[in-house]
């Protein structure tokens, strides 16, 4: 007699798209350890205060918080939905938001009275801003936001591929392949057009359940926006082969490279 097939434990029907992204793209721990790590180091202290810019589920900040019992976050993001799925499935275990974690739904670029140890946006989330004039903005924005000695911490990618018109696809454990489509790339605009689906075992697809519209830029742009903003001086952290992340500040182009940059007040 033929065995069953085992039940597949993800499908397109009963997956969650912000719970796969989660798996797929997501690594709070090891971000909040660089975070952490790399605070310490350039200003002696240790960081208490968090600001998560694009915040999504706030994973991110609900990490932050359990990492220490007298850290707090705030977490910022303009789409309501996304803000309460992380409610509902990252912070009830925490009796958050109310204590140590904050959710604010509001355009990053506003102003408030707060001020940070650090700001990050990650997962390059803030090419949403596809202007100098946008972006500016914004990085001023945040330098008013934090403290005398506060770090802004934010991450982006590029290489020759990055412009690429192709499909990446890499297997997740528990049985279903994350694809990360870049779909379009304008050379006179640098705007992208980006596509994330999931594939799974029992042959259904969860095609664009994220969307995404960027201008592609480049790490001089960032940098030089980031000193007109008022930041006294940048750290590069490139993505070295050993999956850690190296203060670099000479690298060789490649194919595809990921970097953080700390900018510092």
């Amino acid at each position: 007699m033929a065995k069953k097939k085992p039940k597949a434990r993800f499908t397109a029907k009963n997956s969650d798209r912000h719970d796969l992204y989660q798996r797929s793209v997501q690594a709070p721990e090891f971000e909040v350890e660089f975070f952490d790590r790399t605070f310490r180091k350039l200003r002696k202290r240790r960081a208490l205060s968090m600001r998560e810019d694009f915040c999504g589920t706030a994973l991110v900040s609900t990490t932050w918080v359990e990492s220490r019992k007298d850290r707090t976050a705030t977490g910022v993001d303009i789409d309501p939905e996304v803000l309460q799925w992380g409610i509902d499935n990252n912070m009830a275990h925490l009796d958050e938001p109310g204590n140590r974690l904050t959710l604010e739904q509001r355009d990053v670029r506003q102003v408030t009275r707060r001020k940070y140890d650090l700001i990050n946006a990650m997962n390059f989330s803030y090419w949403i801003f596809s202007t100098r004039k946008e972006m500016l903005r914004y990085f001023r924005t945040v330098r008013r936001s934090l403290v005398s000695d506060g770090i802004f911490f934010l991450d982006l990618f590029g290489g020759w591929e990055a412009q690429e018109i192709k499909e990446e696809k890499r297997r997740i454990e528990g049985g279903f392949t994350y694809v990360w489509d870049q779909h379009s790339f304008d050379p006179r605009t640098h705007e992208v057009v980006n596509y994330i689906h999931f594939h799974f075992r029992d042959g259904s697809k969860m095609n664009k359940a994220f969307t995404y519209v960027w201008r592609h830029w480049s790490m001089v742009e960032i940098l030089e926006l980031l000193e007109e903003a008022g930041f006294a001086k940048t750290h590069i952290y490139w993505d070295v082969a050993d999956g850690s992340f190296r203060e670099r500040k000479h690298v060789q182009n490649q194919p595809g490279w990921l970097a953080y940059v700390a900018a510092l007040v």
